[in-house]
């Protein structure tokens, strides 16, 4: 059966603007700590954003949403609590995927059917959306009357530094664990013979909090000469075909009616690996159990201390990007109009992350990633070329970044046993980050003694988006990763009420756990 057919799928809306994403460098090397010399041989990533979500099928609603160029309302300095904020109408954003219960690979392909990645469609207007009231801090929380500005931003940094010792000694572990598959994978007469290490994720980004006990690491596969068909007007999500394909391919067996299908191929690629740590020495590791729509085979180091480990398979095309992502990556006025033609001549990958397809998952898509594009954004952050070098003037981006991660780490443990947090993840936060930098271009607009004011901007526009039920995917604008089918509104209302108590008070969580 063809697995493009079946019943049919709604279509996601195109959003206006577009967002920008991290990227990383291929090849092999040591995972040591950003600050430290390299210590450590092959290449681990902690984990990197959860999901990156693709966008889904969108829904009419009652207003219209702001346009794409309009800036959302901003708090004044956090500081100058007393203030009221601007008002201004906000920015449009797009949608993410959603879990559920697995669907045979035979998944629909849509009514209208899948068309050519090249294949530029028409950009339609935004969404209709039904405006969220405003939200006042629950009486039950408790711990009112600390005034805005009373907390110090940089004494939760402080608290966020990770140990070099620590980062050392967990990079030391997972690197000898990744660098023996690699070696492995290459070796043995398999189909994955050609893979090589690709450098993403929050530790590589320099954004990394917490405890290093969590890595991402990516392998990716050049696949040359394919062709995309995007699944339902997705924009994330693809078939992916041959061109040609030749006589002795070794991928040939992963094929299902001509198209490459990611869950056979995440499948002999999660047994290879298991029958492969069997022959790790002195190392506990196991592999822990599949999560229904993960594109990742996860990896528990359980001695000395416990790790875990995402190891990601990434298909790399080096055509030209999708017409999804025209419009996408709005760093014109950032970091200027040659750096953006630059990074778009980079390749994108896909993964085996499986379209959302009613309550299940059409397996035979790929979702693109852009993660190392956002790692490459993240390097190099600012408008000036010295912008946080030794002898540069310092930002607060990547800090402001650090507190927004925080902050949402935080809600969540402190309400982990409420479902209505459960879809949020830092990719949310970093998408969200990305378009305030598109907002707020000049260095200095983010002047490292401006740390919370500039915070306060970064969770402004986070609460309007969760309010809006926009977040413009960066790359891929018309994805909208707060769409009710990837987050229910009820969620986003809960995450907003309880963001707005925490300003209002003085993030009393940033103190908590």
């Amino acid at each position: 059966m063809d697995p493009r057919r079946g019943p049919a799928a709604r279509t996601a809306p195109k959003a206006g603007a577009a967002a920008p994403k991290a990227s990383a460098q291929g090849g092999r090397g040591a995972l040591t700590e950003p600050d430290v010399s390299p210590a450590v041989p092959a290449a681990a990533r902690p984990r990197a954003q959860s999901g990156e979500p693709a966008r889904a099928p969108g829904s009419l609603r009652k207003k219209s949403a702001p346009g794409p160029r309009e800036r959302p309302p901003r708090r004044a300095q956090s500081a100058r609590a007393g203030q009221e904020p601007s008002s201004a109408a906000g920015t449009a954003g797009p949608a993410g995927p959603a879990e559920g219960s697995a669907l045979s690979r035979a998944g629909s392909r849509c009514e209208r059917g899948a068309r050519s990645a090249e294949t530029a469609r028409p950009q339609p207007g935004p969404a209709e959306l039904g405006g969220v009231g405003p939200l006042v801090p629950a009486p039950s929380l408790g711990r009112r009357g600390a005034p805005p500005g009373a907390w110090e931003p940089r004494a939760v940094l402080d608290k966020l530094r990770l140990s070099r010792q620590e980062v050392s000694a967990a990079a030391e572990v997972v690197n000898r664990v990744v660098d023996h598959l690699l070696q492995r994978l290459q070796r043995r007469e398999s189909e994955f013979r050609g893979v090589a290490l690709l450098h993403t994720g929050s530790y590589y980004e320099r954004v990394k909090i917490s405890a290093p006990n969590e890595f991402d690491v990516m392998f990716k596969l050049e696949v040359p000469r394919i062709e995309l068909e995007e699944y339902c007007n997705s924009g994330a999500h693809y078939f992916v075909k041959f061109k040609r394909n030749p006589k002795g391919n070794p991928l040939s067996q992963f094929l299902e009616e001509e198209i490459l299908s990611a869950s056979k191929m995440l499948s002999k690629f999660r047994k290879i690996i298991k029958e492969e740590i069997k022959h790790i020495e002195d190392t506990d590791v196991i592999v822990e159990r599949k999560r229904r729509g993960s594109p990742a085979v996860t990896l528990l180091i359980r001695k000395p201390k416990e790790i875990s480990v995402d190891i990601i398979l990434a298909l790399e095309s080096k055509s030209s990007w999708p017409a999804s992502t025209k419009e996408g990556l709005p760093i014109n006025n950032w970091l200027g109009t040659k750096v953006k033609n630059s990074l778009r001549r980079q390749p994108f990958y896909l993964v085996p992350k499986h379209a959302k397809e009613g309550n299940g998952f059409q397996e035979e898509t790929w979702r693109l990633s852009f993660s190392h594009i956002e790692k490459d954004i993240l390097k190099n952050h600012g408008q000036s070329k010295t912008c946080c070098e030794t002898h540069g003037v310092k930002c607060c981006r990547k800090d402001c970044l650090k507190l927004m991660k925080y902050l949402l780490e935080q809600l969540k443990k402190k309400f982990g046993n409420r479902k209505e947090l459960d879809k949020f993840c830092s990719y949310h936060v970093k998408t969200a980050f990305f378009h305030v930098c598109t907002q707020d271009p000049h260095d200095s607009q983010w002047h490292s003694n401006d740390l919370e004011s500039c915070f306060d901007n970064c969770v402004t526009y986070f609460l309007h988006c969760l309010k809006t039920e926009r977040l413009e995917h960066y790359f891929i604008p018309g994805v909208n990763l707060f769409s009710q089918d990837q987050i229910e509104k009820i969620s986003k209302e809960f995450l907003s009420k309880q963001i707005e108590y925490e300003r209002n008070n003085g993030f009393p969580v940033f103190g908590e756990f």
